[in-house]
């Protein structure tokens, strides 16, 4: 097995963009596709090594980039600007997770007729959307990701398939927030599960908050991993 990473340039609304697209070479012909979409901080190195795990697990995936190319958050109180230029603007965001995986199924390697959709934090919200608005793709799963309804109207039924990983302290995701995106769920007739993981909170997977003073902001290694298998057997369901 040898995991191959490629930069991708693309356009979209207000692009250009550039993500990082990942493979292995050994296994031949098209394959299942996975978009991963980050957190806050925008498209990383991060990002792109989670591509490579899913690789490794015999998949393609593309780490995206839905800020634009050269637009990072960086330390310091501005540090979300461009993910609140998006949160104001999800009409926006769905345009820009629609290029995204576009460009996805675009790559020779990836099976264009099945793909999937994970996401981190703000890219949590972004898969959740992504089902919303009735992306063409088969599912989606957000980790610690955030709940709260774009301005537009969610297609109904919502017909892809969704797993909500939720660290239970996370305090920007409250019990009713759960309990709300649930019911928006069932609502729409979604195939949806969600996963709650005690004694952790926002961030979970976030191997650079391991030292986290934060409060409820935090890496949890128990929930990273569990929230990890149960999204492999999702995909296996999804692309069974």
């Amino acid at each position: 097995m040898s995991v191959q990473r490629r930069t991708v340039v693309y356009d979209g609304p207000g692009g250009p963009f550039e993500g990082v697209f990942a493979w292995d070479d050994a296994a031949p012909g098209a394959r299942p596709g996975v978009l991963v979409v980050p957190n806050v901080l925008g498209q990383k190195e991060a990002d792109n090594r989670k591509a490579e795990d899913l690789a490794a697990l015999g998949y393609a995936a593309f780490a995206c980039d839905v800020f634009g190319q050269g637009k990072r958050g960086q330390p310091g109180p501005d540090y979300a600007r461009y993910m609140n230029e998006l949160n104001a603007d999800r009409a926006l965001l769905r345009e820009r997770l629609r290029a995204s995986l576009d460009t996805l199924k675009a790559q020779t390697e990836v099976d264009a007729a099945k793909t999937a959709a994970i996401g981190f934090c703000f890219g949590g919200k972004c898969v959740l959307d992504i089902a919303r608005a009735g992306l063409d793709t088969l599912g989606s799963v957000s980790f610690h990701g955030v709940y709260d309804r774009p301005d537009y109207a969610n297609v109904d039924p919502i017909g892809i398939r969704l797993l909500v990983c939720h660290g239970w302290d996370d305090p920007l995701g409250p019990p009713a927030s759960i309990v709300a995106l649930a019911e928006e769920l069932t609502a729409g007739h979604a195939d949806w599960q969600i996963h709650a993981y005690g004694n952790a909170g926002h961030a979970f997977t976030d191997e650079s908050r391991k030292d986290s003073t934060m409060p409820g902001v935090a890496y949890e290694e128990r929930a990273d991993r569990r929230s990890w298998q149960a999204m492999e057997n999702f995909l296996a369901e999804l692309f069974g």
